[in-house]
């Protein structure tokens, strides 16, 4: 605790150092959330089929947000299967981006030595080609007479005929993990790269095995850095639909995200979209909440 005879101007130098960030977040994400508020409360012109946004709270109209949930897990529900398929289509992408990162950043954070810093630069080296090539890169692979259909034929000699690119979930589920998975690996391997070679080497002296060790020691410190790359995949794919569209383009395989972008395109749903943002919003505040208090509270990670 500071003292009473603290300077007026030490005192106000955090405060002052934080100020840039907190407009930063209230231009950024305080106010459009507002703008989205005041439109899925807000009224839809009779004319024009444009929403009108409703700015005072006391004047909101509930009834956009209402019909969308009534859509979603009343007797109509038809968009509750998207949603669903969503939820799945995350789970499942999360999981294997897990599987496929941990033993990469693994590699790279222990074993990489002097080539640490080139293969992080190969691991970001993605994020230089834009999203959409790759995705468009992927329909050439995935395609009838393409490099995937020819390597299971093994050159033609066996059938090979998959159609990857009519609206198979799996197609979608290899995007999203393609797409996401340098999301996971880069703070997993800043996770375990912090932690000492010493915590390891006392584990070892203590008796426990290569497997003890790193189950007990090195899985349990980087914790955080797993839920932190989950929370850094999951959130994009819950709102993701530019994946589905290429890889797939079937209302079979539509997610949260495609009935975002339907929504919008089409007049008088401005605000129907807008409830679906919250949803996913709403959704999204699980993974973030997990995360800050596995971050603030250190018990929780050695549970």
């Amino acid at each position: 605790m500071p003292s009473s005879g603290t300077r007026p101007g030490v005192r106000l130098l955090w405060p002052a150092l934080a100020l840039p960030g907190m407009v930063w977040i209230a231009l950024l994400f305080v106010l459009p959330l507002y703008v989205v508020l005041a439109i899925v409360f807000g009224r839809i012109d009779p004319v024009f089929r444009t929403a009108v946004p409703v700015w005072s709270p006391l004047d909101w109209d509930f009834s956009q947000f209402t019909f969308v949930l009534e859509r979603i897990v009343g007797e109509g529900g038809y968009f509750g299967p998207a949603l669903v398929r969503t939820a799945v289509y995350v789970l499942i992408a999360s999981s294997l981006c897990v599987l496929i990162a941990y033993p990469v950043a693994y590699y790279t954070a222990r074993y990489a030595g002097r080539r640490k810093a080139l293969l992080l630069t190969l691991l970001i080296a993605p994020f230089w080609i834009s999203y959409m090539m790759r995705m468009l890169a992927w329909v050439n692979l995935l395609q009838d007479d393409g490099l995937v259909n020819q390597a299971l034929s093994l050159g033609g000699l066996f059938p090979g005929d998959v159609n990857w690119l009519d609206g198979r979930s799996s197609t979608v589920v290899l995007g999203l993990v393609y797409g996401y998975v340098p999301y996971m690996i880069l703070p997993l391997f800043a996770g375990l790269d912090r932690i000492p070679a010493s915590v390891l080497e006392a584990a070892r002296d203590l008796g426990a095995s290569r497997w003890e060790a790193f189950r007990r020691v090195t899985l349990r410190l980087s914790r955080p850095a797993i839920i932190a790359g989950v929370l850094l995949t999951c959130l994009p794919m819950l709102g993701d639909y530019f994946t589905s569209d290429l890889l797939s383009g079937s209302p079979r395989t539509s997610m949260a995200g495609n009935l975002i972008n339907e929504s919008v395109q089409t007049p008088g749903q401005t605000g129907q979209a807008g409830a679906f943002v919250l949803i996913v919003l709403l959704v999204a505040l699980v993974p973030m909440l997990l995360y800050i208090r596995t971050v603030r509270d250190p018990s929780a990670v050695r549970s």
